[in-house]
């Protein structure tokens, strides 16, 4: 069992940054591949950004790549997503999941356990 809670979300402007973190419970966090999700209202849930058990691998939606960095902190059981550049269109609650399967999953379905989710609002 493993759970997971967001935070770092809020209200920012057009182009700026935020940081999300993602704390995780248990001695285990090492054993999962985690993943970013986002859902913007009336729409369905989209994969963000992906990261590997040790870090090795990343993947992220098109929608953002050059603007979101996924990392992670074994040591303190956390994951985080930098993301900068933001635009309105990045409003969204975002949710960190983890997924015990081998390699790094872009599907919802994949996930075994999801956090609360943090709202990020970005203002024009």
């Amino acid at each position: 069992q493993v759970q997971l809670v967001e935070s770092g979300g809020g209200l920012v402007q057009a182009g700026g940054s935020l940081r999300l973190s993602c704390a995780a419970s248990g001695r285990t966090f090492s054993s999962y591949n985690m993943g970013w999700f986002r859902q913007a209202p009336g729409k369905e849930s989209e994969f963000v950004a992906g990261i590997s058990r040790l870090s090795i691998t990343t993947s992220y939606a098109d929608s953002v790549k050059g603007r979101f960095t996924v990392s992670r902190d074994n040591a303190k059981n956390t994951v985080y997503l930098q993301m900068n550049s933001l635009k309105p269109e990045d409003t969204a609650v975002y949710y960190c999941a983890a997924d015990s399967g081998v390699a790094v999953a872009d599907t919802g379905s994949s996930y075994d356990y999801w956090g609360q989710g943090t709202q990020v609002t970005v203002s024009s």
